[in-house]
């Protein structure tokens, strides 16, 4: 409970008082009524006052406390009679004992509620009846039964006149959807509910609790897009609020998660900060995932002693650290050690049903998986750590699988422009670079950096853009490496990619060693055919190149070899027997 001592007012004093404390509620002066209240000798509170004390408690993040009071004000409105206050205390309690990972709590309490709300006459409590069935109807796979339960959880809502949880009753339809894998039609039905938290249509419970439910959502879709349209969107709303706003935490994890996609890595970093100090009291397992995602920033960046300590946050709290802490082991030179963690199921992956996340252990999840975009950076990694072992056949498993996972979350999401395709396309296009198949490699390396550009996911398109070198460089278009190659510095150097920059800044000073006399392949296949009398025309027809690439690779011939012609050339082809 609160440390300030308790007042022994007399009644009349402390009737005043509550009186002034649900005028503070009324102006949503959250800390203001739990002061007045948490004053007060529990002896002397109503039902009503201690109902208004456990929301006053959850605003300013007493969540332990806001249970305690609630089931007072339960006890309270069950003696007068009053079951549908007594019922609304009851599912309150349910769900804030099952948030906290009280399943047996829950339960009980969810049975109470029912024997208040079940036989009374039809009122708006008992929407979270409805809420709750279709919640398990939709945990048993049962769709038909759920979007019933959500459908009547509208009507009676709408009849009972309250916008609130008429919202929530769309929230509850599109969550049925998304979970019979009818994604575009959840997102678009879950549109409307989070339009209407946007649009302030919402008193201020129902719109945190959109927000902070459609943002869960957006990010398990791998809908970039409407996650960061979203997340503005409630941003903007707890920056309106009052200081005391325990959505303000939830709402920030998004936020997180969002910037760090985007690479606004510093902003990030504050971010997770201040969402780790709001969320860490009452919400730990949700805070774990920003230590996770803290881990990944600073990983990137080249901080690896911090990128650790991040991870093994995240592990204490509940968070399995993969695939991260593997890329890490990768990034510190112990491949052995980064493929084991991938490819072996952990004790924290056991527990990510409980944490919400997926980590390696979940390896054996098919491609109907309901996390796909967890699912989708285990694959990626396990491609990328096989490759840095040589183990063709492992990688080429990884990276098909992960196009499977992007095949069937397009036949769900309706769209083929998702971090899965991009993910998948940059896979598949590695492992055809390293088995040698250059025309593949370049047309599904070329389809990832367009996709995450459009994206807009600058760290991954950057990766993309230094294999896609690779492969322009084998393939002869030494111009095309090395725009890809500035390109990819330039985005390193504006995230604060310490280690991919230098890689590659090394990589443009190799290259332009090595064109300092040195002719590729392909320019010798051009100088070769220019000799033999080709007209550009004629060698773009035997090499499968546009006469544009072929004039560019005389152009480099020039400069090697110091000649300004054609016939000069030609003449150092025959001189030194390139014929």
């Amino acid at each position: 409970m609160g440390s300030q001592p308790r007042a022994t007012a007399p009644p009349k004093a402390a009737a005043h008082t509550a009186r002034q404390a649900q005028d503070a509620i009324a102006r949503e002066a959250w800390g203001e009524a739990y002061a007045l209240l948490d004053g007060l000798a529990p002896g002397l509170l109503t039902p009503d006052d201690l109902a208004a004390l456990a929301d006053a408690a959850w605003w300013t993040g007493r969540v332990e406390q806001s249970i305690t009071a609630r089931a007072g004000a339960y006890a309270g409105y069950t003696a007068a009679g009053a079951a549908r206050r007594a019922g609304y205390c009851a599912w309150m309690l349910y769900y804030e004992h099952r948030l906290a990972g009280r399943n047996g709590s829950a339960a009980g309490w969810l049975r109470r509620a029912r024997e208040q709300l079940g036989s009374a006459p039809e009122c708006a409590e008992q929407c979270f009846l409805a809420w709750v069935e279709a919640q398990e109807a939709q945990e048993r796979g049962a769709f038909e039964e759920a979007t019933a339960s959500a459908r009547r959880m509208a009507a009676v809502a709408r009849r009972c006149g309250s916008t609130d949880l008429y919202a929530m009753s769309i929230h509850a339809q599109a969550a049925v959807l998304l979970a019979q894998g009818r994604v575009a039609d959840g997102l678009a039905l879950l549109d409307e509910a989070m339009c209407a938290a946007a649009a302030g249509e919402l008193s201020s419970f129902y719109t945190g609790w959109i927000y902070c439910l459609g943002l869960q959502q957006c990010m398990a879709c791998a809908d970039f897009a409407r996650a960061a349209e979203w997340t503005d969107a409630a941003i903007a709303w707890c920056a309106s609020m009052p200081r005391e706003n325990n959505f303000r935490g939830l709402c920030r994890v998004h936020r997180v998660e969002v910037l760090e996609l985007r690479g606004a890595w510093p902003q990030a970093l504050n971010e997770a900060e201040l969402t780790c100090t709001e969320l860490l009291p009452n919400e730990p397992r949700i805070a774990a995932e920003t230590c996770y995602l803290t881990g990944e920033i600073h990983r990137r960046r080249g901080a690896y002693t911090e990128a650790e300590a991040a991870y093994g946050r995240a592990h204490a709290l509940g968070r399995d650290p993969q695939p991260g802490l593997a890329l890490l082991r990768l990034a510190q030179g112990r491949a052995e050690a980064a493929a084991s963690a991938l490819w072996l199921p952990t004790a924290a992956a056991s527990a990510t049903g409980a944490a919400g996340t997926t980590g390696a252990g979940a390896a054996a999840e098919d491609a109907e998986d309901g996390r796909p975009l967890e699912r989708c950076r285990l694959l990626a990694a396990r491609t990328e750590t096989a490759l840095a072992l040589s183990r063709l056949d492992e990688a080429r498993t990884a990276a098909q699988e992960l196009a499977r996972l992007a095949d069937s979350w397009q036949r769900r999401r309706g769209s083929a422009t998702t971090p899965l395709h991009a993910s998948a396309a940059a896979a598949e296009g590695t492992v055809a670079f390293a088995e040698g198949d250059l025309p593949t490699a370049l047309a599904l390396l070329r389809r990832a950096l367009a996709l995450w550009l459009e994206l807009a996911v600058p760290y991954e398109a950057g990766q993309v853009r230094m294999t896609l070198a690779a492969a322009d460089r084998a393939a002869g278009d030494l111009d095309g490496a090395r725009m890809e190659l500035r390109a990819a510095r330039a985005a390193f150097v504006g995230l604060g990619a310490v280690p991919d920059a230098r890689r590659a800044a090394a990589l443009l000073d190799a290259m332009a060693e090595r064109e300092s006399g040195e002719l590729t392949l392909r320019e010798m296949e051009v100088l070769r055919l220019v000799a033999r009398g080709g007209t550009n025309r004629s060698i773009a027809a035997e090499l499968v190149i546009s006469e544009h690439t072929v004039a560019r690779h005389l152009n480099n011939i020039y400069a090697k070899l110091n000649v300004s012609s054609r016939a000069a050339a030609t003449a150092y082809a025959y001189t030194h027997g390139l014929v």
